[in-house]
């Protein structure tokens, strides 16, 4: 098993990250997020140029706000400065999309994208869909160090759903997922992966295949809550993250949101319902993964803590990532909120790592 550290791209702290390498975290993931963090390819490339051993990239890119070029440009740019350990996580944007009154890119939309991306990423001709034109598109000046293909880049694709679960199997060379909730949901998502590869003749390796999921964690002192007020500080930003976006699938596809909201929903939504309709999509992500609007702080419950985030002693931490590690599970990203991300780092670093290293 191993840690990654998930970062809300910020052009003005790459320290956290070169912390992070020394501490030992194996992967930085940054986050593609336009109208919330500073863009990720910039600060990929001082991240690249402040670090050697620590494997970057993005966590996820977002397809609806680039086209697949541009993201194959952009990516094999940060190759040239980080050689071998240069990844590309890539979603449909969740986040990214909804924050600017957009729906996230459909499942079709997304395959095409897929498509395109992955050869181009080898530096290979693709071949470009605009509308009821198929353009043949490749990078034309690829030496002379302006990108760098010859380094392969893992292509890791988002997935919270079958459909795209079906798509990293069908594209990726690993997938990106939510904290499975119980070790078992991870041999129902490998299930849907590997349909996906089937679909187009691969068959995945699963010891070769990549799965990261995303979460934060907050180790207890002795005899500690796991509600007291320094767990809602530091994994607070990620609890209400989630029901932002159950809120998002609630209002734009009618999903019901999952059953450790219930308690809070009709207050929640309640208090949605008095912002205008104009400027909603602005105000339902506000402190995004990173703070916890105080309007909000009573909506962070025990059950929407735990089921949210990995909270526990170390001993109870360490056993819960050996389970999900028997069930195909590669690592864990974490992603605590921004004022106390540092001392998360740290502790994480020092009491649970450690025993990682040496299962």
């Amino acid at each position: 098993m191993q840690l990654g550290v998930c970062v809300a791209s910020h052009i003005g702290d790459v320290d956290y990250v070169v912390r992070a390498e020394a501490l030992g975290y194996t992967h930085a993931w940054l986050a593609d997020s336009q109208m919330l963090w500073s863009d990720c390819y910039a600060t990929l490339a001082l991240v690249a140029d402040r670090t050697s051993r620590i494997r970057i990239g993005t966590g996820v890119a977002v397809s609806g706000t680039r086209p697949a070029p541009v993201t194959a440009a952009a990516i094999a740019s940060i190759n040239v400065l980080a050689p071998g350990r240069t990844f590309l996580g890539v979603g449909a944007g969740n986040t990214a999309m909804r924050i600017m009154g957009q729906p996230p890119q459909r499942i079709a939309a997304f395959d095409r994208y897929l498509e395109a991306l992955r050869p181009l990423l080898r530096g290979e001709e693709s071949l470009l869909h605009e509308g009821e034109n198929t353009i043949p598109i490749r990078h034309v000046m690829p030496d002379r160090g302006f990108v760098n293909f010859r380094d392969p880049i893992p292509l890791y694709v988002s997935g919270f759903g079958p459909r795209s679960l079906g798509l990293a199997g069908t594209h990726g060379d690993g997938a990106v997922l939510a904290l499975p909730p119980h070790p078992a949901v991870m041999e129902h998502w490998w299930s849907q992966i590997e349909a996906g590869a089937r679909k187009v003749g691969r068959s995945l390796d699963r010891d070769a295949y990549a799965t990261t999921a995303l979460s934060t964690i907050a180790v207890l002192d002795p005899g500690e809550s796991s509600d007291s007020p320094r767990v809602r500080h530091e994994c607070g930003a990620f609890a209400m993250a989630t029901v932002h976006y159950a809120y998002d699938q609630w209002r734009q596809f009618g999903q019901d949101p999952p059953g450790f909201l219930a308690d809070l929903w009709d207050d929640y939504c309640a208090m949605l319902a008095a912002i205008p309709a104009r400027r909603l999509h602005q105000r339902i992500h506000a402190g995004h993964n990173c703070w916890v609007v105080p309007e909000e702080e009573r909506f962070l419950t025990h059950e929407l803590l735990q089921a949210t985030c990995m909270i526990g002693t170390p001993e109870q931490l360490i056993e819960r990532l050996w389970a999900l590690e028997e069930a195909g599970l590669d690592q864990v990203m974490i992603l605590p909120a921004f004022e106390p991300r540092y001392e998360v780092l740290e502790r994480v670093a020092r009491e649970v790592l450690p025993k990682l290293r040496t299962s």
